[in-house]
């Protein structure tokens, strides 16, 4: 069956008026987002490969596109001046750019931070006396608040790494010793005695720990609400089954649930934390057991009001879906790569894409936005982004996933809804609030296609390039 990247057309529902003639936005490996021309005809008269977007069929709505903020990309953002800062945040976030409607931010050190910390290291701090986000308001606040200048509605959710490193049963920021592939690369020097097994919980399930952890994020949230920035979700824990060199904690399903619905609920209703939602996760367990036992806590249920998932989480996707169909499912990270930003790496991410919309996914949540050229993590992982800086020159480079997060978020915004399609192996469509009918497919083959999209009676043909990414817009 053939293959196709990523088409995404918009249709103005015509309402009684004339229809606008429609645009086409391509992209290949070498040619950037050139407009190319689309015919319009009726149905009989359709020529190659047709699809049918069945516009009245509503799968789910859509709550949009989003990248992430963090230490090293502002740190990167420095080598070009203040205007070309604006210039980077109005490609993400700018209506003429890609648009993204969400941002994720760390709670605390990550391994995309300059250093590892969190906002207390001051040992067996019970109150939370000595909590500060005084470094965020120089290094990550900077970058939020310039995006949030671009898009003012721009929505924000947040996860920590981990807790302080005191309330860990390592008593490290970490939980293994070695370094990346078991290779001296992003060595932590943490004691390897204190190294730890998989499906354990690593926090320390002491009433202590519970109730100073729970002040903690309560604290994050109320910080950064009074610096003008509202967290609107927040997702406890990223990757609760991780145990990397760098910073993480690991929950089992049954302890994480007595967290939050024991310590975390109520310390947040006690400090009136009323405008962030709580969220499971973000999950990165393949088997959607864990998933499944921690909601067997009827009492939990009530207070998680979606799913983020990731990585190889990804795979319970389907299930969890299935047998929580009203439960809203988030891609949380875009697979970070090994540095090489190139056009299968785009292809990569264009089939996880797919994969979360048909598996229940309303979201998705690009990884780096930005990076600069060394495109190291604190580990020295080499990592992808969508626009790498010359940290010499400060020329940008705008990567194959660039072009591709913008032939989605440009077009599709929350609100808008998932549609059913007659062959969904290659392609997706949505229909905006405006009416516009927005169908996004991918052709890898080598060779030009010609491809048509019966949408309300009508066929909207296309040639596309080899191996292009296209935009209609009706």
């Amino acid at each position: 069956m053939r293959k196709i990247v990523c088409l995404a057309f918009s249709i103005l529902a015509t309402m009684g008026t004339m229809a606008q003639k429609p645009q086409m936005f391509s992209t290949t490996e070498s040619n950037r987002w050139v407009k190319n021309k689309v015919s319009v005809e009726n149905h009989q008269n359709a020529k190659g490969e047709n699809i049918v977007v069945y516009t009245d069929s509503l799968v789910r709505e859509v709550e949009g596109f989003g990248g992430t903020f963090s230490e090293r990309a502002w740190d990167a953002m420095q080598c070009v001046n203040e205007q070309q800062r604006m210039g980077i945040m109005k490609e993400m976030f700018g209506e003429e750019g890609i648009h993204f409607a969400w941002g994720r931010t760390p709670v605390g050190g990550n391994d995309l931070s300059l250093s590892t910390y969190t906002y207390n290291d001051v040992d067996y701090d019970w109150t939370q006396r000595n909590f500060s986000i005084a470094r965020d308001r120089y290094i990550l606040l900077p970058m939020i608040k310039l995006a949030k200048k671009v898009r003012p509605d721009l929505k924000m959710w947040a996860s920590p790494w981990t807790p302080p490193y005191w309330m860990k049963i390592s008593e490290h920021y970490s939980l293994k010793s070695h370094g990346i592939n078991h290779t001296d690369v992003g060595h932590n020097r943490m004691d390897e005695h204190f190294a730890t097994y998989p499906n354990i919980t690593t926090f320390k399930m002491t009433d202590g720990c519970l109730r100073s952890y729970a002040i903690y994020l309560s604290k994050y949230l109320q910080a950064y609400k009074q610096e003008g920035v509202n967290i609107d979700i927040l997702m406890p824990q990223n990757e609760v089954q991780w145990q990397p060199c760098w910073q993480c904690c690991t929950w089992r399903p049954q302890d994480f649930a007595i967290f939050i619905e024991k310590y975390l609920v109520p310390q947040l209703e006690t400090d009136k934390v009323k405008d962030t939602e709580l969220w499971l996760g973000t999950i990165n367990y393949p088997n959607p057991q864990w998933v499944f036992d921690f909601f067997k806590d009827n009492g939990v249920a009530k207070y998680i009001k979606g799913i983020g998932m990731q990585w190889t989480g990804m795979r319970a996707m389907p299930k969890v879906h299935e047998q929580m169909p009203g439960m809203k499912l988030m891609q949380t990270e875009g697979i970070c790569g090994d540095g090489d930003n190139n056009w299968a790496d785009m292809v990569k991410s264009w089939e996880r894409i797919l994969h979360c919309f048909r598996s229940g996914a309303s979201s998705y949540m690009q990884w780096n936005m930005v990076l600069g050229d060394d495109l190291e993590s604190l580990f020295k992982w080499k990592q992808n982004a969508l626009v790498i800086i010359n940290r010499k020159t400060g020329a940008l480079t705008r990567t194959p996933e660039y072009y591709l997060m913008k032939h989605f978020s440009h077009f599709i915004q929350p609100g808008s809804q998932l549609l059913k399609v007659s062959n969904d192996t290659n392609t997706i469509a949505f229909k905006n609030q405006d009416g516009k009918v927005v169908v996004v497919c991918y052709n890898p083959e080598k060779k030009t296609n010609t491809m048509s999209f019966t949408v309300e009676g009508k066929d909207l043909t296309a040639t596309l390039a080899p191996l292009s990414l296209n935009t209609i817009v009706y």
